[in-house]
């Protein structure tokens, strides 16, 4: 399933390259985001996860902070996962830090726990039919939701996929799994060629 647009992977820390594998199966075009001209044509941005205040440091040095609240701004797809649905959030608690704001939802950062090994589980999802199989690394808890935020799995009460317009977080790592379901539907946000 290939896209129209490029879609940038932000390669600062985390397994950004584990997007790229799972984005190469789809046959969707791709490049690596570590400044803010690196945004220039994309369609939409993946923010992998891994340390979210080293992501966020990282992010103002390079000026990639306030080029991707303007990137949101002109129409881009986000995609956030664990760490990158971190800085997706509105609020960020346990302990606060600041993020880009672009999606109404209160997170844990340290949510479920700092287990050392990855925690798989099955659960119903709303993009299809079959279970979903969701990895999950030291996740973040989603507290709580805003308006016309779409909750497309949980995990134990808890949201654990979310959207609203073009962006999309997961507490989860499907980049690590060879389920493309969550990237497929990232794909079907992008904006199209020509279009916002």
């Amino acid at each position: 399933m290939a896209s129209e647009r490029k879609i940038g992977i932000l390669a600062i820390q985390g397994d950004y390259e584990a997007h790229a594998k799972a984005l190469d199966r789809l046959g969707a075009a791709h490049t690596y985001v570590r400044r803010a001209e690196d945004l220039a044509g994309l369609g939409g941005i993946i923010l992998p996860g891994g340390e979210s205040t080293t992501h966020l440091k990282v992010m103002k040095e390079e000026g990639l902070f306030d080029a991707l609240k303007q990137f949101s701004a002109n129409g881009g797809a986000f995609f956030g996962t664990c760490a990158g649905a971190i800085l997706l959030a509105r609020e960020v608690h346990n302990p606060p830090q600041a993020s880009l704001g672009l999606l109404d939802i209160s997170i844990l950062r340290n949510g479920y726990g700092r287990q050392l090994a990855s925690d798989v589980h099955l659960g119903p999802t709303k993009l299809h039919k079959e279970p979903l199989e969701m990895v999950f690394i030291r996740a973040p808890i989603i507290e709580s939701v805003g308006e016309g935020i779409e909750v497309l799995a949980e995990d134990a009460s808890h949201p654990v996929l979310v959207q609203k317009d073009r962006v999309l977080a997961a507490t989860f790592h499907p980049e690590l799994t060879n389920d493309a379901t969550v990237h497929k539907h990232f794909l079907s946000l992008l904006p199209r060629n020509g279009k916002s």
